[in-house]
């Protein structure tokens, strides 16, 4: 684990949410002649690392994007192969997240994921409710414009029912409809592996984000490179539409 005395980002400046994108496991292992699998669970121990440092650099919320709802048109083996991983994280590391303090959820739609799996995400949730560390959230079979979709809809039976009016509804409404109800909006997004786009993720959340891009293959993500996409946001002005002061 990263020692605080080594990390320079400053927390009382340091965002509260970090989203990350975490791209680029494919070309990682496919650069060393590696089967897709190998990357992702070279990633996993990256996810390891980035954890354990966040709270040091002042991080109260880290959300990581595991598996998008347009990942399912990858291959059937990789596909099982991901679903394995995520089994395997949670068994193995419930009990160090636990010892930590981090409060661990997930976010998107569980009703393609297999019924052990939704066990398995239900305990550690709950295990965990109570935790007053890190809140991690993994965003599993998650979709930015399903997400918006759900919401509406929710909101939509809540005025059939007679329960409000369309009028009445508000952003705030909207917000409190979506996975991430109740979670403060991302401070900061970072993606991995030099690609530039949000590849429908937190697509409401992130209205005023500030984004980091960043060369680096997820599974070469180290707390340093968390550090430096850190103290890259720390410099820039966050105006959230109004003139510079």
């Amino acid at each position: 684990m990263t020692s605080k005395a080594s990390l320079s980002v400053s927390p009382p400046a340091a965002p509260l949410h970090v989203a990350i994108i975490m791209d680029g496991n494919g070309r990682w292992a496919k650069a060393r002649g590696l089967p897709r699998v190998a990357g992702h669970k070279k990633g996993a121990d990256a996810v390891r690392a980035v954890v354990e440092t966040a709270p040091d650099l002042g991080v109260t919320h880290l959300t990581l994007f595991a598996f998008s709802s347009e990942n399912w048109r990858r291959s059937d083996d990789e596909v099982s192969a991901l679903m394995g991983l995520l089994r395997l994280y949670i068994r193995s590391e419930l009990g160090r997240l636990a010892e930590n303090g981090v409060r661990l959820s997930f976010i998107g739609d569980r009703s393609r994921l297999d019924r052990d799996l939704v066990t398995l995400m239900e305990d550690a949730e709950q295990k965990t409710r109570t935790n007053p560390g890190l809140s991690l959230i993994i965003a599993i079979n998650y979709g930015g414009r399903a997400d918006l979709v759900q919401a509406a809809q929710a909101l939509a039976r809540q005025v059939a029912a007679g329960q409000r009016t369309a009028d009445s509804l508000t952003e705030a409404d909207l917000s409190g409809s979506l996975y991430t109800a109740g979670v403060p909006d991302p401070d900061v997004v970072i993606r991995t592996s030099g690609e530039q786009r949000i590849s429908n993720f937190l697509l409401w959340q992130c209205a005023y984000s500030e984004f980091v891009f960043t060369d680096v293959l997820w599974p070469d993500f180290s707390p340093r490179e968390l550090e430096r996409c850190l103290s890259q946001f720390q410099s820039r002005e966050r105006r959230f539409g109004a003139v510079p002061a």
